[in-house]
């Protein structure tokens, strides 16, 4: 049987050659290995500084929600105020979930948003607004008739809330005045103004005519 075998003479040299390709192979997987370990890592990392910059903003907007929240929904009956909070889908991601918001307004159980009323809606969407407004300030709010679904107490209170933040008085304001600019056609609402600003059509001139008016002067009277 051996005498009629005829032996592969390039064995040897094919066998060289497939280890030769075996062993570049071997270290050209090894390096891509290490690769993805550093692309892993960076990845991770990046991950890792995402999830601390949303939380960071999560956390102080939360917690400047409640207390925004109270001071828009306390009175004389109700000292205490609502209740307002954020809840994450997702806490080891936050970011890929959705955020609930939930309010109570003073002597109301828990109920979903959607069964608010309009003015509740209003107040429970300015008080988010200024909790994130605190996180990174911005020099000023435009705000287009916010009031339109207040009765008139919580349009003074909205407008005295406003005036405080806008003046830095504010606990959460910190003592930085924040520039408002409110479009109202309600007087108990702008008379807590520092100045009005009013939009006319003059019909002689075919376009708009804008009055101004200080109400500085006459703070001392507008507190009293």
């Amino acid at each position: 049987e051996l005498e009629t075998m005829q032996p592969n003479m390039k064995a040897v040299e094919r066998f060289d050659d497939v280890s030769t390709r075996y062993k570049s192979s071997t270290e050209e997987f090894e390096k891509t290995k290490e690769d993805a370990r550093a692309a892993t890592a960076a990845f991770n990392e990046v991950k890792q500084k995402r999830h601390d910059a949303f939380m960071a903003c999560f956390q102080h907007v939360s917690q400047e929600l409640r207390s925004i929240y109270q001071d828009m929904t306390k009175s004389s009956k109700h000292p205490l105020g609502g209740n307002a909070y954020l809840s994450l889908d997702d806490t080891e991601e936050p970011y890929l979930g959705g955020i609930k918001y939930n309010a109570m307004p003073p002597m109301k159980r828990f109920r979903d948003m959607e069964q608010l009323s309009g003015g509740e809606k209003t107040v429970a969407a300015l008080a988010f607004l200024f909790s994130i407004h605190s996180f990174r300030p911005a020099p000023f709010f435009v705000m287009d008739e916010v009031d339109a679904a207040l009765d008139k107490v919580n349009v003074e209170r909205m407008a005295q809330f406003i005036r405080n933040r806008s003046h830095g008085t504010h606990p959460g304001s910190e003592g930085k005045p924040c520039q408002s600019i409110v479009i109202s056609l309600k007087d108990y609402f702008f008379d807590k103004a520092d100045s009005l600003v009013g939009v006319s059509r003059d019909i002689d001139q075919a376009c708009s005519r804008v009055l101004t008016f200080d109400l500085t002067p006459f703070a001392e009277e507008i507190e009293e």
